[in-house]
């Protein structure tokens, strides 16, 4: 018999060295991964919906401390932090009302390799620029989250960081406080995963006679939890594993908002069909049990998208006609720039140049601002809040 399964753990423990490596090329001169973003005074006036004028007001009666300069007195740029302080001086939050709920939105697709894990990054990066304050939620013992926020699953994260401790059969933790871990963004945390996140799975199939009131108790209570620690934030993004799980049942039966990534191909296209599907009877079912749902908004977000591939715009018309309005009107383009940065275990919210040309980057950040920007306007629709649109025709009728 030949030894297959030590081979596995060969192949395994290879792996997690690797990547460990990667981790530690990609964020010398130390391991722990940092943000080096910043922002011209024309580019934060316009994050903040402000003149350069109220900005450098503000600092001439000292009111914002004067960002450095270089040596050659050039200004440096303001901080993501930075601007956080400014916003509060100035009024420019976007914070929701302490009346309003935070948006908690689950982005999900039971098809692997959709971009889930990117989209969930990527709108977190986007919503922190926007001053949001976000947490986020890495349910998928794959961990590709907690991977690109800087985190090696295997090596810096335990099962009692995890969600684990507050879903297993004998949990040790009440509240979800213990697993928050703040990321190099200062309006950003994360409660992060590892595989040892599965065990959940394991043990709420092992539980016999008693495993539907367990498994009752385990949806009523991250969505408690979730309830309880989302006084401090806007926006929880909740990435849970692709698959329709103990774990995925919860997070869809906590969420108040669902965002579906689908990529441009046919097989896609009826994998997501099927899963609105089970989605569709899983809340039935949810329903008669006496669980809530109560989603705000759902929509479907075409991701990979080339739009030079006729084949790829074919898909995207067939999405169009099959969901019309609850497809976002824009895909998210295939580009070189976001797997430039994957490989640095990076978004591109991160980079502070271009990793590639210039003129791709420029693209491929227009664009995803462009599909972030359109889930950003249903999370105030949410609360209420203006958006564009309204002020817009506000505007025309005044």
């Amino acid at each position: 018999m030949t030894a297959i399964p030590d081979e596995i753990a060969t192949l395994a423990h290879a792996g997690e060295q690797m990547i460990e490596r990667l981790r530690k090329r990609a964020f010398l001169p130390d391991v722990r991964k940092a943000l080096n973003l910043r922002f011209g005074i024309a580019e934060a006036a316009q994050l903040l919906g402000c003149s350069t004028n109220r900005i450098r007001m503000a600092e001439d009666d000292g009111r914002l401390p004067i960002p450095g300069q270089t040596e050659s007195g050039r200004r440096l740029g303001y901080t993501i932090e930075e601007l956080q302080t400014m916003r509060a001086v100035l009024g420019a939050s976007p914070a929701r009302a302490e009346t309003d709920r935070p948006a908690v939105i689950a982005v999900q697709n039971f098809k692997g390799g959709v971009g889930k894990s990117t989209v969930t990054v990527h709108l977190a990066h986007y919503c922190a620029i926007q001053g949001y304050r976000v947490l986020v939620v890495d349910c998928d013992s794959q961990a590709t989250t907690t991977t690109l926020f800087g985190f090696n699953p295997h090596f810096n994260i335990s099962r009692h960081e995890t969600l684990y401790p507050y879903l297993s059969i004998e949990p040790t933790q009440t509240d979800l406080n213990y697993a928050v871990k703040s990321t190099p963004w200062p309006n950003i945390d994360l409660i992060p995963s590892n595989l040892e996140l599965f065990d959940v799975e394991y043990e709420l199939a092992a539980t016999g006679g008693d495993g539907q009131s367990i498994l009752a108790t385990r949806f009523r209570k991250l969505k408690q939890g979730l309830a309880d620690i989302g006084r401090n934030y806007d926006i929880i993004l909740l990435d849970p594993p692709p698959a329709l799980g103990t774990i995925s049942l919860a997070v869809m039966q906590s969420a108040n908002a669902l965002l579906v990534p689908l990529a441009a191909t046919i097989p896609d296209f009826c994998s997501t069909v099927q899963f609105l599907s089970m989605m569709d009877q899983v809340i039935e079912q949810l329903t008669s049990a006496g669980f809530s749902i109560d989603y705000q908004f759902v929509r479907l977000v075409c991701s990979k998208f080339t739009s030079n591939d006729p084949a790829h715009a074919m898909v995207r018309e067939i999405m169009t006609k099959t969901f019309g309005s609850a497809l976002l009107p824009t895909p998210i383009l295939e580009s070189a720039e976001i797997s430039h940065a994957a490989i640095r275990m990076m978004s591109v919210y991160e980079l502070d140049k271009a990793i590639g040309s210039a003129k791709t980057h420029k693209r491929c950040r227009a664009n995803l601002d462009e599909v972030m920007s359109q889930v950003e306007v249903l999370v105030k629709e949410m609360w209420g809040r203006p958006t564009v649109d309204d002020l817009s025709l506000a505007l025309s009728q005044a």
